[in-house]
């Protein structure tokens, strides 16, 4: 296999922290992503190779199967895959951070205090893939603007927040905070709370195309904040303590997030993301889709993230079901903590070094050993 990092088989006593992890609460998103699989187009292959017919014999054995104590769900794994060790270049550690669900107060109705507007996607935004790209579009852009004259690019953060769609019935709702706004477009997901308690959930519809460009690397560079606490609580206290300077330092990342409506009948189960499926907190991780395939299973080691696991460090099994504009890499992750504040303050701190494992399927473990 050629491949610009290292992929090594290795057993499951080579796992740390594996014979102490629990992973029962994969079974029942593995029955998820089988009915999906079965009634759906199947996941984008990656660069691995790796594809959803790899997946579907451990998904049907795991629909079969029970796993009524740890030992079983361990043993069902031990029996069934093959444990890879992925490392990026240079035999480096990879990177995990973490996402959640934020819950926003919005309104129906725009006022005085309701003044910032969640956009669906309008109707003119449109893919771009190799058979529409114009000349002049780096292969990063996914999303254009289609008029008569063309595909052009589509306007930026700064541009819709200055009124580029107002008027035009896109609203889905009003924040009254455009700081908790920005940070539902970098999760890519919210609960919307109305003032009558009603709650109704978005997720990721589109993009405007523009590369995603960290406004905490933007105050690093500029000095504003310290390296070893940088966090999302601290970027957000910067903001609380800059008012003036908010509006530039949001723009710096012209990526601009469109939303949907999407079920809460289970408000209990996190949102659906990416591979369709609800995420499960603590066991869904966001990877990279040009590289990885959604559905199989990766083991995280990560022996400085302690905060997630009451002091322990962090060593689970988890299922790739989303992907994002930071995620890149082969052994690069992004880890859902659940919803709400408390699930937030849990994801702000996540930067650790991390090893990353990938569970094949014996029939796809084959052909990498060859």
């Amino acid at each position: 296999m050629n491949t610009p990092f290292s992929f090594q088989e290795v057993s499951f006593g080579d796992l740390p922290g594996w014979q102490e992890d629990d992973p029962r609460k994969l079974f029942p998103a593995m029955r998820t992503i089988l009915s999906h699989l079965r009634t759906a187009k199947p996941y984008r292959t990656g660069a691995l190779g790796l594809t959803a017919a790899d997946l579907v014999s451990l998904l049907d054995m795991a629909d079969q199967g029970q796993a009524d104590s740890p030992e079983q769900a361990r043993r069902f794994f031990e029996t069934n895959c093959v444990p890879f060790k992925i490392s990026p270049p240079g035999g480096k550690s990879g990177l995990v951070t973490a996402f959640y669900e934020p819950v926003i107060e919005v309104s129906s109705a725009r006022d005085d205090t309701w003044r910032y507007p969640i956009y669906s996607r309008p109707p003119e935004l449109v893919d771009i893939d190799d058979n529409n790209r114009p000349a002049g579009f780096d292969p990063s852009f996914a999303f254009g603007k289609e008029d008569e004259d063309g595909i052009s690019f589509f306007p930026d953060r700064r541009a819709i927040d200055e009124g580029y769609l107002e008027g035009r019935g896109l609203e889905i709702a009003w924040a009254k905070s455009k700081v908790d706004l920005f940070f539902v477009h970098v999760q890519g997901a919210a609960r919307l709370l109305f003032p009558d308690g009603e709650v109704k959930r978005i997720t990721y519809a589109a993009k405007a195309g523009h590369p995603f460009s960290p406004i905490g690397r933007l105050l690093l560079d500029r000095g504003e904040l310290d390296p070893k606490t940088v966090s999302m609580q601290t970027i957000r206290k910067w903001l609380a303590d800059h008012p003036d300077e908010v509006d530039g330092v949001l723009w710096h990342n012209r990526s601009y997030i469109f939303f949907r409506l999407a079920d809460v009948a289970e408000l209990g189960m996190g949102p659906i993301a990416a591979a369709k499926v609800p995420l499960v907190a603590g066991r869904a991780l966001a990877v990279d889709r040009l590289i990885h395939t959604f559905g199989f299973p990766f083991f995280i080691h990560a022996p400085s993230l302690t905060h997630l696991d009451e002091g322990k460090s962090f060593a689970r099994l988890m299922l790739a079901l989303d992907t994002g504009s930071a995620i890149v890499g082969p052994a690069r992750g992004d880890i859902f903590t659940g919803s709400g504040l408390e699930a937030g303050e849990l994801a702000g701190t996540v930067r650790n070094d991390a090893d990353f494992y990938i569970l094949l399927p014996h029939v796809a473990a084959e052909r990498y050993r060859r």
